[in-house]
């Protein structure tokens, strides 16, 4: 059983920072995509940063300049390092995994139970 540990949400003032941890564990054979995304109440689900089967990453053009996220291959965690938060920052953040148990296996989606981030004064 893969599962995502999400960690770092907090409540913070506009113009703070916070870093997000979203550890993976279990038979992971391949991590095909690993990111993260936010939705806020009465708003839809919507991706914030990722990084592609490619490699390359993926930001919300709302967060270009201030999000960034980066991974440790070794720990199998993928990070979210916010900078300069938004009120509209203020969301539940979710990590997502896309990745295989075995070379021939199928792709298999897996969803953190997500983390509050809430930006206010």
């Amino acid at each position: 059983q893969v599962q995502l540990v999400e960690s770092g949400g907090n409540s913070v003032q506009p113009g703070g920072s916070l870093r997000l941890s979203c550890a993976a564990s279990g038979n992971i054979f391949s991590s095909n995509a690993m990111g993260w995304y936010r939705q806020a109440p009465g708003k839809q689900r919507e991706l914030v940063a990722a990084f592609t089967t490619g490699g390359s990453t993926n930001y919300a053009d709302s967060v270009k300049g201030r999000f960034t996220i980066s991974r440790d291959n070794a720990k199998n965690t993928v990070y979210l390092q916010m900078n300069s938060l938004k009120p509209e920052d203020t969301a539940v953040y979710i990590c997502h995994l896309k990745y295989r148990t075995r070379w021939s296996g199928p792709d298999i989606d897996r969803w953190g139970q997500g983390t509050q981030v809430t930006v206010s004064s």
